[in-house]
């Protein structure tokens, strides 16, 4: 798997990074390779905006093929993170190893209304691999293969993400990145779209980092889920659920409460 390394950035470029015993440059990307393999490593990632500091020194390991989803109260860094990994920022401080085959979808599916959805799909990539009927295999699995030659303008918000989901699959990625994709989209669509999201993760066996605020869709999707709390991976809790889960079983209910104490939300009334 071919892999980027975005590190610390200085006034005059990225800084090399080097042996903390030595100070000699290595080669990073190298060195990680030779351990255990992971499609995400980040080591020490800081982000700073306005002398506040979002990101803290934060350390994250994603296996390849896992799917984690990554929680936090608003204003966390959890979107700057998931920025950061898909090479979106750059002015950061660590390192962040990450596959060079990676894709994004946004809670806003971000079509272009002048192009039709199949070209929609194929926004970035080359002319060799720009053709249509590559487009149409991507929406044809969202579900979409009769809309490919539709305006956006007329498409559902369902449909939309759909699209969006579609070009990011498109570059058939071994990291998809996840920024609240379903935030906008009615009660129904959510849960359509999210066992869409978990087929899809299962027949392409990429790994995904789902951002989200709804504990319950993290507990449904993720093998792994975490919790941000001062610019750092605060909590962790493995899912070991078998698939497809059932929101009745006791064993979610006990995850999602212990997830939604650690937010610090009050279930007692609740229950």
């Amino acid at each position: 798997m071919a892999t980027d390394l975005h590190r610390t950035v200085t006034p005059s470029g990225p800084e090399p990074a080097g042996d903390p015993t030595t100070d000699t440059p290595v080669d990073t990307a190298a060195k990680a390779d030779q351990e255990r393999p992971a499609a995400v490593r980040v080591q020490g990632l800081s982000r700073v905006f306005d002398g506040r500091r979002v990101l803290d020194d934060l350390d994250l390991e994603i296996a390849p093929g896992e799917f984690v989803a990554l929680l936090g109260r608003s204003g966390c860094g959890k979107s700057t993170l998931l920025r950061i990994l898909a090479g979106l920022d750059r002015e950061i401080s660590g390192t962040a190893l990450v596959p060079r085959r990676k894709a994004v979808a946004f809670q806003a599916p971000r079509l272009m209304p002048w192009k039709r959805v199949w070209r929609n799909v194929l926004l970035g990539l080359d002319g060799s691999s720009a053709d249509r009927a590559r487009a149409e295999r991507a929406l044809e699995e969202v579900g979409l293969g009769e809309r490919a030659g539709a305006w956006p303008k007329t498409l559902s918000g369902g449909e939309a993400q759909r699209a969006s989901l579609a070009r990011a699959l498109v570059r058939e990625p071994d990291l998809l990145l996840l920024d609240e994709p379903f935030g906008a989209l009615d009660a129904l669509t959510r849960i359509k779209a999210q066992h869409l999201v978990g087929e899809v993760w299962q027949r392409h066996g990429c790994a995904v980092l789902l951002v989200t605020h709804d504990v319950e869709e993290a507990v449904l999707l993720a093998d792994r889920v975490l919790v941000m709390d001062g610019g750092v991976i605060a909590h962790e809790v493995d899912v070991a659920l078998e698939r497809p889960r059932s929101l009745t079983d006791p064993r979610f209910a006990a995850l999602r409460a212990g997830l939604l104490e650690r937010l610090g939300v009050d279930t007692s009334a609740a229950a």
